[in-house]
């Protein structure tokens, strides 16, 4: 095998990147590692698709289900933990395969991290303070007050984007907009690593999330957002967004019927996969797009 950095797998959900994973790991001796923001979840392993205990088993992975949901787990806090992964993947003389379909933790991986002063705990509890219980266009409308192309740039009904706008104006009295043209040094050189999108016939790939959901559903998803839900966590929280969670939430507090609420869920799901194509065309110009079925031959081929 060549010497390659790492093997990067992006791509929508659904599109078969975690089981492309694992069958490259087997075959060049590698690591799973999780390039997911919700994967990252440990209350959260079957509405997230993460592996199954007999998938990890299988073959090493890493930084699944290590966070706790209690949490707001960072780009930067991932790239950390990132780079501590891809070390021990190589003292261990295996190849690093990120997988999962968090385009900004590959963009992060490949291009570096914005150079973003830390904000201190006690500015990020105050914000957050005020912003419970509001509404995130609420939210929104105040930032665009204080910065109106920091707000111009973020969708109204993101609550955590937003907040995390105003958390770094409160600390710095500066639009974030303005840290982000310095960058870190990248942990990975494209030019040494296959990067490849998955892609797939959009009706096929609706079609999967559709059974996919269905088949969570079966394994026990709704019975996962309960044991969520008695935490009650911050509802701005990553984890409390997760795909699915917000509509069985509804569910299992105000009534929403069943089968809404997985409609909703498999609706939420669908709409996220034209997201996650935009951002790799316009943010990930280094990555490949392969058709899922040819992905594993063309990754073999850069690899070996």
């Amino acid at each position: 095998m060549k010497r390659r950095q790492a093997i990067l797998i992006a791509g929508p959900t659904a599109s078969g990147k975690s089981a492309l994973a694992i069958r490259l790991a087997r075959r060049l001796g590698g690591i799973v590692l999780n390039a997911d923001s919700m994967q990252v979840y440990r209350d959260l392993r079957i509405i997230t698709a993460r592996p199954t205990p007999a998938e990890e088993a299988s073959v090493p992975h890493d930084l699944f289900g290590t966070i706790d949901g209690a949490e707001n787990f960072s780009v930067s806090r991932w790239l950390a933990a990132a780079a501590a992964a891809i070390d021990a993947a190589r003292s261990l003389e295996r190849i690093p395969i990120f997988v999962g379909g968090t385009g900004l933790y590959f963009k992060a991986l490949t291009q570096g991290l914005s150079d973003i002063p830390p904000v201190p705990e006690a500015v990020r509890a105050n914000v957050r303070a005020q912003a419970d219980g509001r509404a995130p266009e609420e939210l929104h409308a105040e930032l665009a007050l204080l910065d109106p192309l920091g707000a111009a740039k973020l969708r109204p009904t993101d609550p955590q984007r937003i907040i995390r706008a105003l958390e770094v104006f409160a600390a710095t009295g500066h639009s974030l907009l303005s840290f982000q043209n310095t960058r870190s040094v990248p942990l990975l050189d494209t030019a040494h690593c296959p990067a490849v999108f998955l892609t797939m016939d959009r009706a096929a790939l609706r079609a999967r999330i559709d059974r996919r959901f269905d088949a969570m559903m079966a394994d026990g998803a709704l019975a996962e957002v309960a044991a969520l839900a008695a935490r009650g966590l911050d509802p701005a929280l990553p984890v409390m967004r997760a795909h699915g969670v917000p509509p069985l939430l509804q569910h299992l507090r105000d009534g929403l019927a069943l089968d809404e609420a997985i409609e909703t869920g498999k609706a939420d799901t669908r709409r996220y996969i034209k997201r996650q194509e935009t951002f790799a065309r316009h943010q990930l110009p280094d990555f490949s797009f392969v058709d899922a079925e040819a992905a594993e031959a063309v990754v073999l081929e850069a690899a070996c």
